[in-house]
């Protein structure tokens, strides 16, 4: 019988359904879960019942943040047969998804921080880095398994023990076969001098780097209890294309935080250009269980709309001029299926006859629905 993991959320989550896999019972479905919104805890329900409906006789083990943070919760729903959560004293699990061209190793997990919307640390614990040699041995099989490029993820893989500057320097030095490491999601008050240099030097480090912003106003950012300002998001961003210039730019930012005015959230909207973001990830704010912005003055829930609805409008209007600045230009590429990749600072690619795994320049010839069209130099 097979073994089946419904994964919702993070890239670590991904990661770690991979290794739940190789453990479970056969006959199994593992959902794994997500806590970040109440969006994503009603999705997990809706997985969990709709697992339930398509396999009858599966044995449906739920676990991840939302199980961690409500484990009596989804104990009582009876498509449950077992809850899983974690052991805060085991290190995070090194493993990527197998038979991938890009495959994601977790390289620590937990947060030692207190962000105020954020319920993620008391989901997974505090801040555990795996030993250098787990994630050395763990890349060496994702390469060994055919992946082309690969990911190190985390909660906050910036506070990864020593540094992880140094961590990717170690990898790259010891894994001469790593030709494409790339970088999940960064806080940008942690980046090191070590990652500061690679970032300038390294051309097996890829040029997208997905920042941890949240906001664009100094007063919402403390009232995130943030530990960077506005001026230290655009400072961070003109020194990586100073080092770096084909490096582009990602960011998580939220819309809607309690007490934000709107002249506050104009300055997230205008983080967009000081920024230079290419793409963004936008949450609408939702109030979580124990959280401190929970507790602040809400605002409505149109409003919170709106204005998520109004940055994503702003940001895709961006992504859809850089990706059109391409036409016409020569990318390094990776295909990773269907004859779908990417570039090396993570545009999307379509290339006619192409096939998993082939890599190289690729002539951008045009664009359709948000997707550069190209063919192999």
């Amino acid at each position: 019988m097979t073994v089946e993991a419904i994964t919702l959320g993070c890239r670590l989550n991904f990661a770690e359904s991979e290794a739940l896999k190789a453990r479970a019972k056969d006959n199994s479905i593992i959902i794994n879960s997500c806590a970040v919104t109440a969006e994503a805890v009603r999705q997990t329900r809706q997985a969990i019942r709709r697992a339930r409906r398509e396999r009858p006789d599966a044995r449906i083990v739920a676990t991840g943040c939302a199980v961690q943070l409500e484990p009596d919760a989804f104990r009582a729903m009876p498509e449950v047969d077992e809850v899983l959560l974690k052991d805060f004293d085991r290190p995070a699990i090194a493993a990527g998804f197998r038979q991938r061209v890009r495959s994601f190793v977790a390289v620590q997990t937990g947060c030692d921080h207190r962000c105020t919307f954020c319920t993620i640390w008391q989901a997974r614990g505090p801040s555990r880095s795996l030993p250098f040699e787990a994630i050395r041995d763990a890349v060496a099989r994702e390469l060994e398994d055919g992946a082309a490029e690969v990911v190190l993820t985390g909660v906050d893989i910036t506070s990864y023990g020593g540094g992880l500057g140094p961590l990717c320097e170690k990898l790259l030095a010891a894994l001469p076969n790593l030709q494409r490491l790339r970088l999940s999601s960064l806080d940008s008050i942690e980046i090191d001098e070590t990652l500061f240099a690679l970032i300038a030097g390294e051309p097996r480090l890829m040029p997208h780097f997905h920042l941890s912003l949240q906001a664009g106003d100094d007063l919402i950012l403390k009232r995130m209890k943030r530990r960077h300002s506005r001026a230290q998001s655009v400072a961070l961003v003109e020194r990586i294309k100073t080092a770096r210039p084909d490096a582009t730019i990602g960011a998580d930012l939220i819309a809607g935080f309690p007490t934000e005015t709107e002249d506050a959230a104009l300055n997230s909207l205008r983080l967009l250009d000081d920024c230079d973001i290419i793409a963004a990830h936008v949450f609408p704010f939702s109030p979580r269980p124990n959280t401190p912005a929970a507790r602040m003055p809400q605002l409505e829930r149109e409003i919170i709309k709106a204005r998520a609805a109004r940055l994503r409008e702003a940001a895709a209007k961006r992504r859809s001029v850089w990706l059109n600045s391409l036409v016409g230009s020569t990318q390094p590429v990776l295909i990773e299926n269907g004859e779908k990749g990417h570039t090396d600072a993570f545009a999307p690619v379509f290339i006619a006859g192409s096939k998993r795994g082939d890599t190289g320049p690729a002539t951008i010839t045009g664009l359709k629905d948000d997707i550069l069209v190209g063919v192999f130099a």
